[in-house]
């Protein structure tokens, strides 16, 4: 009897989340997904995985600099993984093309548009948002005001392009915008942890605390993954999956 009344409950609760999502998406039609390719990841996105003609938020852990690389590489690993050339928006050419490279995002595949301060990037943005013919937009920019969200957002919608706003901070002060509400649909946070052990002297594969802190119609959750691979592909640490006290598939907690 506890089981029927824990599975009716369980059905009430994606009906809700369902009405929910629908709400929350309007008049917009769907673009389809980008899935992680990680069951504990895309379980808790609505549809199996990152939205596409969307826009979403990364940030790093901190306002250290490993944390914002590290930002930086999950973005470009997901871009990676979307099909057609990549439009990378800065405010200054501190953009290391080789790392990009390695986190899958060949060199060859996208286009680096530099500016000279944040108002200009996001107009950069919003234009390659709209142009159609993208496989996805990566911007940089210390503040994402929720006007400007809301526009790139609908660019997003239209065109159904990927967009990226990277968030990177010079000042500690900066950082205190994100948070702040944004039409963005899912909101990361990326910190840096101690690479994969190796049976031998050396640095293994980078790993990186991964927070899902906002995802419209969804789940936030955290997990423990191994960087993205020169294909962009994140992947679940060989001791977290073997592990019988840990979660499934590397996920540590989630909550509606």
């Amino acid at each position: 009897m506890f089981r029927l009344m824990e599975s009716r409950s369980q059905a009430a609760i994606d009906t809700l989340r369902a009405r929910i999502r629908a709400i929350e998406a309007g008049a917009r039609t769907s673009r389809g997904v980008l899935p992680f390719g990680i069951e504990a990841i895309d379980e808790v996105l609505p549809e199996g995985g990152l939205a596409l003609g969307a826009l979403h938020e990364v940030a790093g852990g901190g306002a250290g600099a490993i944390d914002g690389a590290a930002a930086a590489l999950f973005a470009a690993g997901i871009v990676a993984r979307s099909p057609g050339p990549v439009l990378w928006c800065v405010t200054r050419p501190d953009l290391f093309a080789p790392a990009l490279g390695q986190a899958g995002l060949d060199p060859d595949r996208f286009i680096y548009a530099e500016a000279g301060d944040d108002k200009t990037v996001l107009a950069c943005f919003e234009e390659g948002l709209r142009h159609g013919g993208l496989g996805g937009v990566v911007a940089e920019v210390a503040r994402l005001p929720t006007t400007a969200s809301r526009r790139l957002q609908l660019a997003a919608e239209t065109s159904g392009t990927l967009g990226i706003a990277l968030r990177r901070w010079r000042r500690q002060t900066e950082a205190a915008d994100f948070g702040q509400p944004t039409a963005a649909v899912t909101r990361w946070r990326i910190s840096a942890l101690p690479s994969t052990a190796l049976p031998v002297p050396g640095i293994g594969r980078a790993r990186w605390l991964v927070e899902l802190i906002r995802c419209r119609a969804g789940e936030c959750a955290e997990f423990v993954l191994e960087a993205s691979d020169e294909e962009g592909r994140l992947a679940v640490p060989a001791d977290l999956a073997d592990r019988s006290a840990a979660s499934r598939n590397g996920r540590l907690r989630a909550s509606a």
